[in-house]
């Protein structure tokens, strides 16, 4: 069965550090790899993304904070944390999606996104 497995989250100080883990059990042709979040009441943020081609972006509140990577050999993408502040709290979600082309003619591209688990991170003192 596809899936995505987190690890990393957890409780640090304001200013610590925390990195994040996921990896994608056999979920094959991995375009976009990602780091979303969520607070209690409000929607589902993107963190940061990584394509396969290595192409990252970031939502402004962690540039320069966070940074994307993935290592395509161990199925995995990572989210370094730098700096944390009490408004990084949340639940944060691992999002890959799997991407093929059909054998039709025209070829036509099919797209399936997975999640994962979520795994919560609290900054506090």
């Amino acid at each position: 069965q596809e899936k995505l497995v987190e690890s990393g989250g957890g409780l640090v100080q304001p200013g610590g550090s925390l990195k994040l883990s996921c990896v994608a059990e056999r979920i094959y042709g991995r375009e976009v790899m990602a780091w979303y979040r969520q607070i209690p009441g409000q929607e589902r943020e993107l963190v940061a993304a990584v394509t396969d081609r290595r192409a990252t972006n970031y939502t402004d509140s962690v540039k320069g904070r966070f940074t994307i990577s993935r290592d395509d050999d161990k199925h995995a993408v990572y989210l370094q944390m730098n700096d944390l502040r009490p408004e990084d709290t949340a639940v944060y979600y691992c999002y890959a999606n799997s991407v093929r082309w059909t054998a039709s003619i025209p070829s036509r591209r099919v797209q399936i996104d997975y999640w994962g688990q979520g795994t919560q991170v609290t900054v506090s003192s």
